[in-house]
């Protein structure tokens, strides 16, 4: 099949849905499809697969450093991306177009003036999203649904992250779902040979959190966390890798501010190809996301490594991690620094733990699985007569 990909972000980025919009387009590419993936204008090129061409849309003036979440800047870089798609659509003779997250409504857009059916790559929810990031959106959130269902309900299929979004698509009248999850980032033996940390001396155990510093992951609980943790009489050394620069400095003033601030440390972003070894130098994982009900794409890899992990308890995460693999702890300072001195106190706990989680994530997260979902989807589009297609249209 001839596929357009949607991608409405910068690309590439070493952060979660760049990071899965790749390994998607380098699984179909490998599995015979050819793919135009259509992203923002800013972002990495990188060398995905003879079969894949990245496009990239233009720019709208002054905008950059655009950032994850819903944002202003996106509804601009979307607004630009529109057309540039449409362009597309209409001369690239494709069998399908591939939408990620609100990228769905320009293929519906594509859909009403081509035929061409979409698959809806649902990511997050977006109309819950948006109210959580802007409160004040919360009277229209009807309407956003309304507008995220018929998505849902013309789709030729949706591939929803998790099972959360799998239900809202259920709900909503999907025709045919497949969850795709997220896998563990990251070459093991790439980072073990060649990666150089270069980390500060730290104290053990060594708390370790990876990803980007938005407020809904719940950077300011963690630290408050740690913080308590300290006072209290409990050992150890935060680690937090990831971030934008001014998210990292104020994290670092914050940080300057506690009696622990010795014991915590902000490195920035690294590479993904680090990834692995920086969860080896772990002792204890920490995802303390206060928001959502997508799964962090870090929970693969957390749970991969073999390390105990403490999250909270938001649908994010117990959807994928229940007591037996994970320690789940309530969002709160004081729920959360009582999670970190259990499993600093407890090592034999802690181990159990990381070894669930790694059985767990060989069974049921592994690029195999993922690449037979995505085989399974499209075999079954590919099969699809034409008539099915266009009667998208009345939907």
């Amino acid at each position: 099949m001839k596929i357009l990909l949607l991608a409405p972000h910068p690309f590439y980025q070493e952060r979660g849905t760049p990071i899965a919009v790749r390994l998607l387009a380098e699984t179909l590419a490998n599995d015979g499809h050819t793919i135009d993936l259509l992203c923002y204008h800013e972002g990495d090129d990188v060398e995905i697969h003879p079969n894949v061409t990245v496009h990239r849309s233009p720019a709208p003036p002054g905008v950059h450093s655009i950032k994850p979440g819903f944002t202003v800047k996106k509804l601009l870089c979307d607004a630009w991306m529109g057309p540039a798609a449409m362009r597309m659509a209409r001369k690239g003779h494709y069998d399908i177009v591939h939408a990620v997250e609100e990228s769905v409504f320009m293929a519906m857009r594509i859909q009403k003036r081509t035929g061409l059916p979409y698959v809806f790559d649902m990511d997050s929810s977006m109309p819950r999203q948006i109210v959580e990031k802007l409160p004040c959106m919360r009277p229209v959130l009807g309407t956003m649904c309304a507008l995220e269902r018929r998505a849902i309900r013309r789709a030729a299929a949706v591939v929803p992250v998790c099972d959360y979004l799998a239900d809202i698509a259920r709900e909503s009248g999907a025709r045919q779902i497949a969850i795709l999850r997220d896998v563990p980032m990251g070459d093991d033996h790439d980072a073990a040979d060649s990666a150089s940390l270069d980390l500060p001396q730290l104290d053990s155990p060594l708390f370790l959190y990876v990803g980007n510093l938005e407020r809904y992951q719940g950077i300011d609980l963690m630290i408050d966390a740690f913080d308590r943790h300290c006072a209290g009489g409990g050992a150890g050394s935060l680690l937090i890798v990831g971030g934008a620069a001014g998210d990292v400095e104020a994290y670092r003033k914050k940080a300057l501010q506690l009696n622990s601030a010795d014991r915590i440390v902000l490195t920035g972003p690294r590479p993904v190809a680090q990834l692995p070894l920086l969860l080896k130098q772990a002792d204890i994982l920490v995802s303390p996301r206060i928001k959502g009900g997508n799964t962090p794409m870090k929970v693969y890899s957390y749970l991969a490594s073999g390390k105990p992990v403490l999250a909270t308890t938001i649908d994010s995460h117990t959807q994928v991690m229940t007591p037996d693999i994970a320690l789940l702890a309530d969002p709160t300072p004081k729920a959360f620094a009582a999670g970190m001195t259990t499993l600093a106190s407890d090592p034999d706990h802690a181990r159990a733990l990381g070894e669930a989680g790694a059985a767990r994530a060989r069974k049921d997260f592994s690029l195999t699985a993922y690449r037979q979902i995505v085989h399974g989807l499209y075999t079954a589009l590919a099969s699809i007569p034409n008539s099915a297609a266009q009667r998208t249209l009345s939907h």
